[in-house]
């Protein structure tokens, strides 16, 4: 259980200082306090892992047609659900959803890459026998 806890309490951290950092360049981003920004990127992180996922497949004819470009949105609508979902945590609106989560992805995966050492993607490992469906 520790081996499993520690990376998820470090993507936890790098996703919060993020949203931290976004709060104090973009104008249209506002935390009340702090538990309402710790319970954000908590709620992100769920919000990217399940209901992301879901979405680009649903929206997958979108995203071919605007070559990729349409993740953007999905992005800004993950952060929109939130802001929505969380007391305290308040987006002005779509293009400034937009921009903080282009800022975020980019710097939280700038920090995974500096504080884990390596890509943050290379922490899931694969299975090494058995059948892949």
């Amino acid at each position: 259980m520790p081996n499993t806890l520690s990376p998820f309490l470090v993507h936890w951290a790098i996703t919060a200082v993020s949203l931290w950092v976004a709060s104090h360049i973009f104008q249209g981003i506002r935390f009340a306090n702090t538990s309402s920004l710790v319970v954000s990127a908590l709620l992100l992180g769920f919000a990217n892992a399940i209901v992301k996922p879901l979405l680009i497949v649903l929206t997958l004819p979108l995203t071919f047609v605007t070559f990729g470009l349409f993740l953007l949105v999905i992005n800004a609508l993950m952060v929109l659900l939130v802001a929505g979902l969380v007391k305290g945590f308040t987006v002005a609106g779509f293009w400034t959803a937009l921009w903080v989560s282009v800022f975020v992805s980019v710097l939280s995966f700038l920090l995974g890459v500096f504080v884990l050492g390596g890509d943050p993607a290379t922490t899931i490992e694969m299975p090494h026998s058995g059948v892949w469906l």
